[in-house]
């Protein structure tokens, strides 16, 4: 795939950080792409600066919003899902609610809106879907409660996918970056290595889409502490990031 002209593309999560890079982006190239996002002002300032853009709110929370928006949008050549939402948070300090809220975001709003997707374009015979996990979602770190295992499961849905959908022209991916500068790495108090900015991270996201492989992660070197930590004793893998998350939140610290 070199260019996404003619495509029209779904990305959800579009409204800020990585998501709107990707839809700018994608725009430029020359897809039509629906912007979609809880944040109707931040979706309808991008769609005014893109003529090839629409935007379509929605809250990836509430099954009925979803449900009409998927109306609305029909089958799409591809889906992005890249709404996220995050808290560092360690057992520690755990307060109710709050790992509820950030997996319905990264991963059950997944689940709603590929359910409006998936079968069509099984159906079609032709499609893209795309999931942005994260190096978090390799395995378990400190301070990460709700965060790291909602990225885990969007990340194994996304081979439960490629099984699934193996043969039937559906293409499945997962990108998995590192820190991003977003309103939401903003929270952590620790040193972020090889953080990037969102320009950068969407334009990675896009060579790894017409690559067409079905995983990528980046940045490297970072990005192989955790590829290549899958392997290790998990106390060693632990003792790496020792010190990194543990303590991140503010709520850690009182």
């Amino acid at each position: 795939m070199s260019g996404f002209t003619g495509q029209r593309w779904w990305i959800v999560g579009a409204s800020s950080g990585l998501g709107r890079e990707l839809a700018r982006l994608m725009a430029h190239e020359g897809a039509e792409v629906i912007a979609s996002a809880r944040s109707r002002e931040a979706l309808e300032t991008l769609a005014a600066e893109e003529p090839r853009m629409t935007a379509q709110p929605l809250d990836v929370t509430d099954s009925e919003s979803i449900a009409q928006v998927a109306e609305a949008v029909g089958l799409p050549d591809g889906v992005i899902y890249a709404a996220g939402a995050y808290e560092p948070m360690s057992a520690r300090a755990w307060r109710p609610g709050v790992a509820e809220a950030i997996a319905e975001v990264n991963f059950t709003g997944a689940l709603t809106v590929l359910s409006h997707v998936v079968p069509g374009m099984a159906a079609r015979g032709a499609g893209r879907v795309v999931l942005i996990g994260s190096l978090a979602g390799f395995r378990g770190l400190p301070g990460a409660i709700g965060y790291g295992a909602s990225k885990a499961a969007l990340m194994h849905l996304a081979e439960n996918l490629r099984a699934d959908l193996a043969g039937s022209g559906v293409v499945v991916q997962r990108v998995n970056p590192g820190f991003i500068r977003t309103r939401l790495t903003a929270k952590n108090s620790f040193a972020m290595p090889q953080i990037m900015e969102p320009e950068d991270a969407a334009r990675r996201t896009l060579a790894a889409i017409r690559a067409g492989r079905f995983s990528t992660s980046f940045p490297a070197p970072f990005a192989w502490a955790f590829t290549l930590g899958r392997f290790l004793p998990l106390p060693l893998f632990h003792a790496l990031f020792r010190g990194s998350g543990a303590k991140s939140s503010q709520e850690d610290r009182t």
